[in-house]
């Protein structure tokens, strides 16, 4: 389908026009007198005007009004209660291993899109000061009727764990399916339209912008390759409607703002500021061919580094289909104290170090220096297998958001949403001392 058409490339200066409008772009500048067709030239930045060439974001588009044209905005009362962006206080500190059984889609006869569908389970960090980062599902059941939602906060990645995601964005339009993932970088507007009930996970960043880790000594190939990402064409609508909500999240809170037109009258478009989705299954995997389990790095996909060197301030990392042919070694994951958080989620399958309990839809939280890894089945069986080459995670794909921040989970993710497993410790009770002289 012609509005489902994309460009790829990763980090590329992409340039697009809509095919019903040819030579919508200007020719040799960015803000001509008089802009072809009698559009209007609006720049959007996504990094500041004198960052390195390296690390400077910016598009610019060319649409049928500006995106200033619209009424004030006023608090979005009552419409996500249980979204945060700040306040990370409400709850007392809590190091014990969470999980989280499947996340309630919403009651049949209620109408829930995804901005009312916005539920934030853990994070860190401030958006004022622009550090940080939080961890949100969705769980909705209905499209965004004439509404366009942005973040002014930070940019949102968003892993659809059931349903597929139609999303419409000033840019044009993405198809994104569980297995697949999108990021929405700061500012971008969009609208999601459902099929049917749909759920799934965000981790979202305050300061700075994902890109490709990376590869060091693997060399020049492997992991997420650029070319796999897509980003879509420029698509347009002109359309007049009375009352069109514009909403915004905008240090941590919503704010709504009606207009009179469709936002997403951008014709052409040039820059390297867009969204973009990716499909996990050509995920390149690197692994070892001899001996001892590698660090879960090599399974990152997209990284938002810190300030210091080889530190992220959250790492996108998956565990997907892959051989398993270690020589005299444990295979799954070891008992591991990490530095790190890290939020775990199930699109589908079974987790190979857990497969009980972890469930899709569900998810876990291993905090700083909070210890983990495999329950008392998955080690009893990992260290009695005939260590011959096998198939691991074949129809799943698990994943995991690591930050280097101490995350706080929410009144909501801890009590409220009433599905936190209390019984979890116990997955670990069974195992025995095996120690002898």
């Amino acid at each position: 389908m012609p509005e489902y058409q994309y460009l790829s490339g990763f980090g590329s200066h992409f340039s697009s026009e809509d095919a019903r409008f040819p030579n919508a772009l200007p020719v040799g500048q960015n803000s001509p007198q008089k802009c072809p067709h009698g559009l209007y030239a609006e720049q959007l930045s996504g990094s500041a005007f004198t960052a390195p060439r390296t690390e400077n974001t910016r598009s610019w588009l060319y649409r049928i009004r500006p995106s200033v044209v619209h009424q004030p905005f006023k608090r979005f009362e009552g419409v996500a209660p249980f979204l945060r962006g700040t306040g990370w206080e409400e709850q007392h500190p809590n190091p014990n291993q969470m999980r989280w059984n499947p996340f309630d889609l919403p009651a049949a006869g209620s109408e829930v899109d995804f901005v009312a569908g916005l539920h934030t389970v853990c994070g860190a960090g401030d958006v004022r000061a622009r550090n940080g980062l939080a961890v949100h599902v969705y769980l909705a059941n209905c499209s965004m009727k004439d509404t366009a939602f942005y973040n002014s906060d930070g940019d949102m990645l968003i892993v659809p764990q059931q349903g597929p995601l139609d999303i419409t964005t000033e840019f044009g339009r993405l198809y994104v399916k569980p297995n697949e993932i999108c990021v929405i970088p700061q500012g971008i507007r969009f609208s999601v339209a459902l099929e049917g009930p749909s759920r799934g996970y965000i981790l979202e960043v305050y300061d700075g912008h994902f890109r490709l880790p990376d590869l060091g000594p693997i060399g020049a190939n492997g992991l997420a390759n650029p070319r796999d990402f897509l980003t879509p064409t420029a698509h347009f609508e002109d359309r007049s409607v009375e009352g069109y909500r514009i909403v915004s999240k905008f240090q941590g809170a919503l704010f709504v703002a009606t207009q009179g037109h469709s936002p997403f009258d951008v014709v052409a478009w040039h820059g390297n500021y867009v969204p973009y989705k990716y499909d996990l299954a050509r995920f390149m995997v690197i692994n070892s061919v001899s001996f001892d389990h590698c660090d879960p790095s090599i399974f990152t996909v997209l990284t938002c580094p810190s300030n210091r060197p080889g530190t992220a301030i959250a790492d996108f990392v998956i565990f997907p289909p892959r051989w398993s042919v270690q020589e005299h070694t444990f295979r799954p994951p070891y008992y591991h104290r990490n530095c790190m958080s890290e939020f775990m989620g199930l699109i589908f399958g079974r987790y190979e170090a857990k497969e009980g309990g972890f469930m899709p839809g569900g998810a876990s939280l291993h905090s700083m220096m909070t210890p983990h890894g495999p329950d008392h089945r998955c080690f009893e069986g990992a260290s009695n297998a005939d260590l011959k080459p096998e198939r691991v995670a074949d129809g799943t794909q698990a994943f995991m958001f690591e930050s280097s921040l101490s995350m706080a989970v929410t009144r909501w993710g801890e009590e409220t949403c009433q599905k936190l497993d209390a019984r979890y410790y116990e997955c670990w009770q069974a195992l025995e001392k095996h120690f002898h002289l």
